[in-house]
């Protein structure tokens, strides 16, 4: 099963929510605080996410009393795969697409190939949809998803 880790979930929210700050003409930062407390995310996991975002040049933080984290540029200039791989490195799909994996099938694996090509898809597709695109669509009501877990239970 593909998966994303709870880091980058954490990361997109972010992101998502720095870049609707943005759009309604806001030039103030938010702080990890700020984002963590309206997510309902352990305050030290986000401040983590962050400050990995701002090393791999996504978001730039500012100090002092009016700090806090901006996305480093446009965020139709920032993709999804920008941030998934900021948080957790190369997207893979099997050991063998990494550059140190190879397992004892290795040699005569006839399923590697094709997953490269797999592995390429996912990139391509992650790559294409950006964090305005994020961004764009409307936050679901808290009662709109309590109610569709409600149905799928």
């Amino acid at each position: 099963m593909l998966r994303l880790s709870k880091k980058a979930d954490y990361a997109l929210i972010a992101m998502k929510h720095l870049a609707v700050r943005g759009d309604r003409g806001s030039q103030d930062s938010s702080s990890a605080r700020e984002i963590a407390e309206q997510y309902d995310v352990p305050i030290e996991l986000m401040a983590k996410v962050l400050q990995r975002l701002v090393r791999r040049g996504l978001l730039v933080s500012h100090q002092g009393t009016r700090g806090g984290y901006q996305l480093a540029r446009l965020p139709g200039l920032i993709s999804v795969a920008d941030v998934i791989q900021a948080i957790e490195g190369p997207v893979t799909v099997t050991a063998c697409t990494t550059d140190e994996g190879q397992c004892e099938q290795f040699s005569k694996c006839n399923v590697r190939d094709p997953l490269f090509k797999v592995r390429d898809k996912i990139l391509a597709a992650l790559g294409e949809c950006t964090i305005a695109e994020l961004a764009s669509d409307p936050p679901v009501p808290v009662q709109a998803r309590a109610a569709v877990l409600h149905t799928h239970l």
